[in-house]
């Protein structure tokens, strides 16, 4: 009976050597003429476990890590093919605390199964929200998605529902929907984990947010530094046109969706939907003035979705389980549940799907174990290189949209950066100024101009130099570009420039410099 042996092909696990673990595998497989298959899968996401493989066997799948290729034959010795104990053994990889206590919708098969089978995808429920949208009005699609409460996760937590309404009811020969996976935030993986563990839920996805909007054509646009995700996606959507999921009758509907893969050229803030659409046109990737909204005036000239993967991703199990279902998770205006990515000085790194509410104390010190240096937490920041610092005694704020805003911070793309007490929050200030400054389009010149002072304003504070009144102009930079940019590059890297100076003040008044004795 051929054993079933899971090597993860997610980017993370590659790079700490899960290619050449499959490679050993094989190579004493074949030597000791054992009847195995590697199947090489995504990640479950416990970065600090990786290369984590696992073994099918009758009480279910047994987890073993982080292995290396020379673990491989003391493994096979130790009967791995059994799920047998070894010192790298973790029993039930279900059972592991840190995968058992999280609430899998989005990602309930990453990791799972083989990314590019069509079969193993739908042995585990993937196609049934495409086949109930297929079945119901568009309009009624529309309604399920928006009783959902599902929000924009790209960052902006915009209604998804009121997105695809306003799509639906805008006239045009030509509709779209474009998949916005340029994750550019710092600290973030949620979409590279999907588009390289389950990639057919989000072409799900988008097939069905292309028969909900009277879209018959879809984007996917990646940033270049994905190859992976890139090969993935392209495979899959291969795949999927070849067996009737795309095309020119979805699922033998005799209802239209196509979609391809694009490929960025590695520019931060084509992340921003209208410079995305821009660059997608083969045009510069500068922002767009709004008005006119991607959503009536888009890809083309054309009424456009433009949604994030995990918004995107999200949609099959709303369609399969109904909108009840999804909202019954998370709190306040925050439904459902949300990928938690915790990376930084942490213990326990990788991707936590949760339901909206868990504090950002529980977040840090009960899930990611506090710091890997094992020195005291000293800020968090959330939402990216845009996303605010957050001190300890804001540790008890929950993870929602609405109480995040309320603390002057943004939940953003769900990434959480960990620092210890050896970070210098004025050093931190200025790189959030100077990332802007690089990454910036240059349209605006509050963006443009702003940053590139914040900057040089940042390193007068560092050097002495009339601090107080340099303070007072950097936190008038701030708001002159919170107010003033065009798009959020712009606008919203004040937060950590603020929030660093806010609650770290300590380290914006640097001790004067002390002239040497002769």
């Amino acid at each position: 009976m051929t054993v079933r042996i899971y090597v993860p092909r997610d980017a993370a696990a590659l790079a700490l050597g899960a290619d050449r673990v499959a490679k050993a595998l094989s190579r004493e497989a074949e030597t000791r003429k054992l009847d195995i298959t590697i199947v090489r899968n995504g990640s479950r996401g416990m970065h600090w476990l990786e290369p984590l493989v696992e073994v099918e066997t009758a009480q279910g799948r047994i987890a073993y890590g982080p292995v290396k290729p020379s673990d491989v034959a003391s493994l096979l010795d130790a009967g791995l093919i059994e799920g047998k104990a070894h010192p790298l053994c973790l029993g039930g990889t279900e059972e592991i605390p840190f995968l058992k206590n999280q609430t899998r919708l989005t990602f309930a098969r990453c990791g799972v199964i083989d990314p590019v089978s069509l079969e193993d995808y739908k042995s585990h429920g993937g196609l049934k929200g495409l086949e109930n949208a297929i079945a119901m009005a568009p309009a009624d699609v529309v309604k399920q998605v928006t009783d959902s409460g599902l929000r924009g996760r790209g960052g902006a937590g915009f209604p998804t529902g009121i997105k695809w309404k306003t799509v639906l009811d805008a006239p045009g020969d030509r509709k779209y929907i474009v998949c916005n996976a340029d994750e550019g935030d710092s600290g973030t993986f949620a979409d590279r984990m999907i588009m390289e563990g389950d990639p057919f839920v989000l072409i799900e996805g988008m097939a069905i947010a292309g028969l909900a909007t009277g879209a018959a054509k879809g984007f996917v646009y990646i940033r270049s530094e994905y190859p992976q995700a890139i090969d993935a996606m392209n495979e899959a959507v291969t795949v999927a046109r070849a067996a009737g999921v795309l095309g020119t009758s979805v699922l033998g509907s005799g209802k239209a969706f196509d979609m391809e893969i694009r490929v960025g050229a590695g520019a931060y803030v084509c992340g921003e939907e209208t410079a995305l659409l821009n660059s997608l046109e083969g045009k510069r990737g500068i922002v767009r003035a709004k008005p006119p909204l991607p959503a009536l005036q888009g890809f083309m000239g054309r009424p456009t979705v433009v949604n994030n993967v995990i918004s995107l991703a999200s949609v099959p199990i709303i369609m399969d389980k109904g909108a009840d279902f999804y909202r019954d998770f998370g709190m306040g205006r925050s439904r459902g549940t949300i990928p938690l990515q915790i990376a930084g000085n942490v213990k326990h790194g990788g991707l936590y799907e949760t339901a909206f509410g868990l504090t950002l104390g529980e977040i840090i010190d009960v899930i990611g174990g506090g710091t890997a240096t094992g020195r005291p937490v000293r800020a968090v920041q959330v939402g990216g290189p845009l996303g605010a610092y957050f001190p300890r005694a804001l540790f008890d704020t929950p993870f929602d949209y609405e109480a995040f805003a309320a603390k002057d911070g943004l939940i953003g793309h769900a990434g959480i950066t960990v620092f210890d007490d050896t970070v210098d929050m004025l050093k931190q200030a200025r790189f959030a100024m100077e990332f802007c400054a690089v990454e910036s389009c240059g349209k605006c010149t509050p963006c443009r101009i702003g940053s590139t002072r914040g900057v040089e304003t940042a390193d007068r504070i560092a050097q002495g130099i009339e601090p107080e009144k340099n303070r007072e102009l950097l936190a008038d930079l701030c708001n002159t570009m919170k107010f003033g940019s065009l798009c959020a590059l712009g606008g919203f890297t004040p937060y950590p420039v603020l929030s660093a100076m806010n609650h770290f003040p300590e380290d914006f008044s640097p001790a004067p410099m002390v002239e040497a004795a002769e």
